[in-house]
Order: structure tokens, then sequence, then C-alpha cells
């Protein structure tokens, strides 16, 4: 290579890394705006991503295979920081029905709108099917941003969370079976027991690395603590590689490796949770600007009737039948069904999977890509903002959440304890609480309090506030006792005991009517 040839490669190298990082702080900088208008950021990044394209900064880009590999990586990406931050407590509950939401719901809503579609619009079968395919599967992405910033109760927040993890699987096997040759030898027979194959096979292999993750990170001593975010990580893909290579689905292993991993007393959890979180904002970024790229505005005017009829027979129709198809067998009351039919937010996923026949060159394929695109984002708008006022009007919010802590922690391996830290929530009955009635377990030391920036000795006598920030030394083997004991303390006072609070996380789990009735009257006083 000449020096000429050099430092002109290193001239455009030097070009493309300034146009990334101005990309990437750009794509920061407008997370406040998604917040204060309560949308996903990924319609941001996506509309990021049309303006560098060729119709407008002129970025050409149109490598559809390339944007499918990329995409499958950041969506395993995505899914490793949704299982790692579910609580296994939380969806325990609701796995049943999230299941059969993933699963049936999933076939439910193909065959409504692929039906339609034939049916009253004409299209051919297969492309119906790819179509229906492609939009039936939540998007993880989407459903995390927008729904844990609203305090819903559990079991509804917990079903839709578990949904988004698990659905993909079968989505991507559908759209891959039809838009691939076996498309002509297709016998639905042999596409169900592939089907269950993937399923099962993808979620056993998950779970068996998740445990050989869980029991070498425990036993090993790695020099530096950095290396346990990496490690964590490595585990979770390994799952999503392996369950690939052996024809297994390599989304339903990672997300049930990243599961497990994260409800797994691991070293080092609180900074293996910040790199993961890390690892996902550079994922969703790259992956939707990348979509962006790929779409052509010139077209999607054509494409905007057809996405707006699409959207809303699986808004009005697919969606609600996969719901109530699904819920069946769980007798869940018709406003938490409501909820969850308009909740099902599409994002990423449909978009990616709008690749597969794309890549495959099949007719039509553009028209598809570009009818997932603008529905994306045009029900996207309709639908994220209006939950929160939705969720209020159906009463599936859960007032008490407000009251719920959020601990922290961080290892003291040399004498096998942890440092919890927790800010004491608007609307916990932690207020007021001194000190000493907190009565957690012998062994846990409350070390340190912060009140107004300045820090404290925490005498038994203080009464906490809220807003105060407290450290506690709990011994490793008592951290879930401190953690019940604290939660419980945050709902129901000093007298938690009393009122049959247990600090599950589950508030309603395992109490008696009574106790339940009691809590409901002294909330009500309380209110007054």
């Amino acid at each position: 290579m000449t020096p000429q040839t050099l430092a002109a490669t290193t001239s455009e190298l030097n070009v493309v890394v300034l146009i990334g990082t101005v990309v990437l702080l750009v794509a920061i900088a407008s997370v406040r705006l998604a917040r204060w208008a309560n949308v996903p950021t990924l319609l941001l990044y996506l509309g990021l991503g049309v303006l560098l394209g060729e119709s407008a900064l002129g970025i050409q880009y149109e490598d559809a295979d390339l944007t499918r590999v990329l995409g499958f990586v950041a969506l395993a990406i995505i899914l490793i920081e949704g299982g790692f931050t579910t609580r296994w407590d939380a969806i325990r509950p609701v796995l049943g029905r999230s299941v059969m939401l993933a699963t049936v719901g999933v076939a439910v809503s193909v065959a409504v709108t692929a039906g339609f579609l034939v049916l009253v619009l004409g299209v051919d079968t297969r492309t119906a099917l790819i179509l229906g395919a492609v939009v039936s599967s939540t998007d993880a992405a989407a459903v995390f941003s927008v729904l844990r910033r609203l305090p819903l109760r559990r079991r509804v927040g917990a079903t839709l969370e578990a949904e988004s993890g698990l659905n993909d699987p079968l989505a991507i096997l559908l759209v891959t079976l039809v838009a691939s040759d076996a498309w002509f030898t297709l016998n639905i027979w042999s596409a169900l027991g592939l089907v269950v194959y993937e399923l099962v096979a993808g979620v056993l292999i998950g779970l068996g690395i998740a445990v050989l993750g869980q029991q070498t990170l425990k036993r090993i001593a790695l020099p530096a603590s950095g290396l346990y975010p990496v490690a964590t990580i490595a585990f979770a893909l390994l799952a999503f590689a392996a369950a690939g290579v052996v024809g297994a689905s390599g989304f339903a292993a990672v997300y049930v490796a990243a599961l497990w991993l994260g409800n797994a007393p691991l070293p080092h959890r609180a900074a293996t949770l910040g790199v993961i979180e890390a690892l996902t904002w550079l994922a969703q970024i790259g992956l939707f600007v990348l979509l962006g790229l790929l779409a052509s505005p010139a077209r999607l005017a054509d494409a905007l009737l057809p996405a707006l009829v699409v959207g809303t027979v699986l808004l009005v129709l697919a969606r609600p039948a996969s719901v109530v198809v699904s819920v069946l067998p769980f007798r869940v009351p018709l406003r938490e069904q409501a909820f969850l039919s308009w909740a099902g937010l599409r994002g990423a996923v449909p978009v990616v999977l709008a690749t597969i026949p794309l890549s495959q060159r099949l007719p039509g394929a553009e028209q598809v890509f570009d009818v997932v695109f603008l529905l994306v984002i045009v029900f996207t708008l309709v639908q994220a903002p209006t939950l929160p006022w939705l969720a209020r009007r159906l009463d599936v919010l859960d007032d008490e959440l407000s009251s719920e802590i959020t601990v922290e922690s961080a290892p003291l391996e040399d004498i096998d304890a942890d440092v919890l830290q927790f800010e004491v929530p608007p609307g916990s009955h932690l207020h007021g609480v001194t000190i000493g009635e907190l009565r957690l377990p012998k062994g846990a030391v409350v070390g340190l309090i912060v009140r107004d920036h300045e820090s404290m000795v925490p005498a038994r006598e203080i009464r906490l506030r809220h807003g105060d920030q407290l450290l506690i030394v709990v011994p490793r083997k008592l951290r879930e006792d401190v953690e019940r004991r604290l939660r419980a303390v945050s709902r129901a006072g000093r007298l938690a005991g009393w009122y049959g609070e247990s600090g599950d996380l589950d508030p309603d789990a395992g109490r008696s009517d009574v106790a339940l009735l009691v809590e409901r009257w002294r909330r009500r006083r309380t209110a007054q």
C-alpha cells in the first residue's frame, strides 16, 4: 500500500468515525425527546436513518442481507437485556398466558391478518402469509421502553414483557419457512413439528448453557471485575449461537439464558447490568438507523394506504382475537384483555423480519418492507402515547408501585457480603420509620444515609424521609430476607407483618383475604 493510498484510507476512516459518532450523540440526545413524547426511541432512530439515506443526505445503502444478519445479532442483544432485567418471581404467575400469547396468539394473528388480505384484498396467499407473520410479533425493545415507565399491575406488565421476549422465535420461523424454497413442499405437520423442535430445543439449550455459566462465574476468580459482565454476555450469546448451529431457535435460547442469569446471584451484577444496558442502547441505535437507511422515501408514499389497512386489521381484529383466544384458559378480566390488545407494540422485529423476503428477492418484497416500515411508525405513534390514558381508564395501573424500592448491590467478597443501595421513593411507607423500626435480620447493618446531598451516620432513632438514600451491608445468605423486609415496610409501614405484608415481589401472593381487606381499608384511610 502506497503512502497516498494509506492516507486516503485513513481519511475515509476518519469521516466514517466522525459521522458515526455524530449520529450516536444525536441518538443519545433524542432519548429525552422520546421520553417526553412517551414514544419508543426507535421512531426517532428510524427517522434519523431515513434522513441519512440517499433521498436526504445521500448515503446509499441497499444491503438487505447484511441488515438481516446484523439485525438478528442486535435483536439477540436486546433480548439479553430484556431477559436479564426480568424478575422470575414477576413472570412466573403469568408464564402460561405469556407462552400462549407467544405461540397460539402469533398463529391466530397470522391467520386473521393473512385471511383478510387474501379474502378481502385479493393478495396472493404467500405474500399474505409473509406479511401476516412479519407483523404478528410484538417488539421487546418497544414494550420495555414504553411499559416499564408505567406502574402497571404486575400481571399485566409481566405478561406483555414475557410475551415480547418469547414470541420472536415463532414469527421468525414462519417468515423463514414461507419465504424460502420450503414453501413449495411445505407440509403442515412437518412445519408444526419443526416449530416445536426449534422452541423446545432452544429453551433447553439456553437453560443448559445458563446453568453452566452461573456455576462457572460463581467458582472462577477473574483478575478484573470488568471481565464478569463480558463473560455473562458471552454465555448468553453462546446460547444464541449454539442453538442456531443445531437448527434450534437462537432467540428462545438467548432469552431463557439471560432470564436465568439475570435471576442468579452472580458476582458484580450491578456492573454487568450497566454493561448490558449500554450494549443494548448501541444495538438499538445501530439497528434502527440501519433499517432507516434501507428504507426508500420515494417508495413510501405508495405504501401508506396498504400500511394503514394492514395496521388497522392488525390492531382492530388480529391482535384482539389473538388475546381472546390465548387467555381463554386463564379467566383474564375484560379490561386487562383490552389493554393487552392495545399494548401489542410493533418495532424493530417486524422491520427486521421484512428483510428476509427482501434478501430472498421475492416478488413484492420491497412493497412488504415499505408497508411494514410505515405500519410500525404510524401505529406506534397511535398506540404508545395513548397507553397511560388507556391504562388509567381500564384501571390496570397499580398506584402502590410508587412505594416500590429498587435495590442495587455490589459484592464485598472478602466477608461474603453485599452492599445494598436504594432510595426511599415517593409514596413509600418507609417515610417516618426509624432505623430501629426496620427490624432487619441480625447481621444486616445500615451503614450510611444520604439526605439532601449530605451523609449521616444512621442512629437507631433517625426517621427516614422520602428521597433518602441508604447503604446496607448484608451477609449474602440474608440478602433475600433483607430485600423482602424492605419491600414489606415500604408497602405497609412499620406494622407490615400485622397487615399480612410479606414483601413478595407479587404483593398479594400468599396473603389471606382478611389481610387483603385490612390492607385495603388502611390504604383508604391513609388516602383520606
